[in-house]
């Protein structure tokens, strides 16, 4: 069954995005990006770009699904709360339109596309350009998106095969 899927790294700063389509355990490249904010906005000025710049990719891509990068929460807590209302900007966008929106942390992202949690960006980069040949990655932040939504392809393809095994007992 072919899905369209969004896959979103949340940031202040940068946002990416990746779009691609899975059909079964084929994955296929649409699109990838990144959505900047103004660092010298103020921080509801921020979010109301991250917000329009989301609202106009689930228009023109219309995915079926979208997926999204927990929070990582490191030592400076102004940042992590930052990042926070960023991510909640990203899962509610998708949300609003009724589209299902899955969450998964750095760790799950990385064992599912690399095969180990504690892979390096550029090794999860490399493995994206490997899956998803034709993907532009020009940020990491894109790279991390498109991750996360191979991902969810990958938890997407499990879970069917164990309904079905289920069903068929």
């Amino acid at each position: 069954m072919l899905v369209r899927l969004l896959g979103i790294d949340p940031g202040l700063r940068f946002t990416g995005w990746g779009v691609l389509e899975s059909d079964g355990n084929r994955l296929r490249h649409l699109a990838d990006g990144v959505i900047a904010t103004d660092s010298d906005a103020s921080v509801p000025e921020r979010l109301c770009v991250l917000h329009a710049g989301l609202a106009a990719l689930l228009a023109e891509w219309r995915p079926d699904e979208a997926a999204v990068e927990e929070t990582y929460v490191n030592r400076n807590g102004t940042a992590t709360l930052k990042l926070g209302y960023a991510r909640g900007v990203a899962l509610l966008a998708p949300a609003l339109l009724g589209i299902p929106v899955a969450e998964y942390a750095a760790k799950a992202v990385k064992l599912a596309v690399v095969g180990t949690g504690g892979a390096a960006k550029e090794q999860v980069a490399m493995m994206v350009r490997r899956l998803l040949p034709g993907a532009t990655l020009r940020r990491a932040d894109a790279s991390d998106a498109l991750a996360v939504a191979i991902c969810h392809a990958h938890h997407r393809a499990s879970a069917r095969r164990w309904a079905a095994g289920a069903r068929m007992a």
